[in-house]
């Protein structure tokens, strides 16, 4: 590795560290000026911006901003707190899988917001610890991006990885990484079952109480969606949009099987490619949530998710870029320096994957960052497949908006930052979940799902 390639690495550590402290749009903003320092000042190769995902995400947010916009976001909150308060024992372990599986239908983790003060007021109201669910329920919705027909990091997945000849298609995508995520976040509620002391014997907690203006705080109020009313429009948006997810994953299974011919059936019929169909139907279904269901443009584009997702654009855009222009002028130095590396350990790109998701916040900016340069040094699709889940490392640094909205959201006070910034609630429900993913995945990919997958590299 030479004396430029040190300092220009620096340059782009620099950057998504700026970037990460600021936070937002800066990610991808400050970016850019690390890609100015590198094609200006050294005169590297401008690197491709990565399109077609950014397409891709910016039609899935406009459907989903209708979908908030028209009150159909509320009626699913209003479906989770049901089933939860129906069964408050079980919180730690429903909490988190409400998140996910909101987090799966919709793309993005930032729905928590609305679900979290009603998971920690059934743990307040039922004696239990708000620190166990709530950890584990912010992990958890993050973990749900890689389990997402819709999410940037899945569909920036199939996409690149078509594009590096493993031809492989979102349900396929799904079936490895929905039971691997699945299977890590219950061993992280398992193991926060019994985390930290009972509110009846923490003495902290029970300090708050003796204050009866805190014990108000803590007790007076319920969190709750159950009296909102719900439209007929608001429910006809979720129909809606659910409609447009189940034609896309059938449209997905067009990809995967074949005719007599030997041509899988979006061949023979002549569709297009997969990333082509997302973004219409997607649109289309934003269309007729705005047309049918009352959905203000207006108020789509003021919505959290609209506006979660413009910044992911950003960053990807920013990120991927600068990425791009680093690894791509270093190619053929980076094969010859990772070759015995990736060789004997494929599987060690996860720890990759992790630190920069560390760095950057997005697991969509990792997955279009970083994929293309794994494909490069050689490892299997399979394996990269396998190991999908360890994009997924932003809760290590507590400054994530879900995490710290939760802390928050906690009125009891047990989910903490901590003192020594890394003593945080959610360090260890993220790496019990991540890790186990991880390996759940690569064995499914690798083991289970192995001769199935090799058909899909050429």
């Amino acid at each position: 590795m030479t004396f430029a390639m040190i300092i220009q690495l620096l340059i782009v550590l620099a950057a998504l560290y700026v970037g990460s402290r600021y936070g937002s749009l800066a990610l991808g903003a400050i970016s850019g000026i690390g890609l100015a320092i590198l094609v200006f000042g050294f005169g590297l190769k401008p690197g491709t911006p990565p399109t077609d995902v950014i397409y891709i995400i910016i039609a899935a947010v406009t459907c989903a901003g209708t979908l908030q916009a028209s009150g159909g976001m509320d009626w699913m909150i209003q479906v989770a707190e049901r089933m939860l308060r129906k069964h408050p024992e079980h919180i730690t372990f429903l909490g988190p899988l409400v998140t996910f599986f909101l987090t799966v239908l919709v793309g993005t983790g930032h729905v928590v917001y609305t679900i979290m003060p009603i998971i920690c007021d059934i743990s307040l109201k039922k004696n239990i610890r708000p620190e166990r669910p709530c950890g584990v329920a912010s992990i958890a919705s993050q973990v749900g991006i890689t389990c997402s027909p819709i999410a940037a990091a899945v569909v920036a997945f199939v996409t690149i990885s078509n594009a590096n000849g493993f031809m492989v298609s979102i349900p396929q995508v799904l079936m490895v990484t929905i039971p691997a995520c699945l299977c890590g976040l219950m061993c992280a509620a398992l193991a926060s079952f019994k985390r930290g002391k009972d509110l009846d014997t923490d003495p902290e907690v029970l300090r708050r109480k003796s204050d009866p203006e805190m014990y108000q705080y803590m007790y007076g109020n319920s969190a709750t969606t159950l009296d909102k009313e719900i439209s007929r429009e608001a429910k006809a948006s979720v129909f809606i949009f659910l409609s447009a997810l189940l034609v896309i994953v059938l449209f997905a299974f067009c990809q995967m099987f074949h005719v007599s011919d030997g041509r899988t059936i979006a061949e023979a019929i002549s569709l297009p490619k997969m990333n082509i169909i997302i973004q219409i139907i997607m649109l289309t279904a934003a269309a007729c949530n705005i047309m049918f269901c009352k959905a203000q443009p207006k108020k789509a584009v003021g919505g959290a998710v609209w506006q979660s997702g413009m910044v992911a654009v950003v960053a990807i855009y920013g990120i991927a870029w600068l990425a791009d222009t680093y690894f791509g002028n270093y190619m053929d130095q980076m094969k010859l320096m990772l070759a015995d590396l990736v060789s004997n350990y494929p599987w060690s790109i996860a720890f990759v994957f992790f630190l920069v998701s560390v760095l950057i916040n997005s697991q969509g900016a990792v997955v279009v960052a970083m994929l293309p340069l794994a494909y490069e040094l050689g490892i299997a699709g399979p394996v990269l497949l396998g190991v999908l889940p360890s994009v997924y490392g932003y809760f290590f640094i507590p400054n994530y908006p879900s995490d710290i909205a939760t802390v928050n959201f906690d009125r009891s006070g047990t989910t903490v930052i901590g003192k020594y910034l890394l003593n945080h609630s959610f360090m260890m429900p993220g790496l019990i979940s991540v890790s186990v993913s991880t390996v759940v995945g690569y064995i499914l990919s690798n083991v289970v799902l192995h001769n199935y997958f090799l058909q899909f590299l050429h």
